[in-house]
């Protein structure tokens, strides 16, 4: 069953000692699929990929991807204590980066929010911190 719902979404970049934010309040769809909390919604300019849909998929707590497909193109892998090599599309073509993830907090059943943080790396040579902190809530 998918429901329509408002989140707020905080994307928290850290590249070496430089701090930026993003934050997105935007309508979504949520659906629960064999276990797995699945949240769709549309980019603005505000995430600089206006024309993609974004699409994150969690289960517990052990495991996530992000997907966005549109103007921009990519998948990330997220699994606990574990690299995965992922494309990642940008304006000027694609990139293999690395995806290192430290912690996936999913708590959407309980009390509606949702925890990411991640080390992106590319060609092994550190990229980036990142965390993702999401608040579902019903409309």
């Amino acid at each position: 069953m998918k429901e329509n719902i408002l989140i707020s979404l905080t994307s928290v970049q850290w590249q070496e000692d430089e701090k930026s934010e993003t934050e997105l309040l935007t309508k979504a769809r949520h659906s629960k699929e064999n276990g797995w909390d699945i949240i769709s919604y549309e980019d603005t300019s505000a995430t600089g990929f206006e024309g993609s849909v974004t699409t994150i998929r969690v289960d517990d707590s052990r495991n996530a991807s992000i997907t966005r497909v549109g103007t921009a193109n990519s998948v990330l892998s997220l699994e606990i204590g574990r690299k995965h090599f992922c494309q990642y599309g940008t304006p000027y073509g694609n990139l293999q980066i690395g995806v290192y993830t430290h912690e996936i907090r999913n708590t959407i059943a309980k009390d509606g929010k949702l925890y990411l943080k991640y080390t992106l790396d590319l060609n092994s040579s550190y990229l980036s911190d990142n965390e993702i902190i999401m608040t579902v809530q019903e409309q």
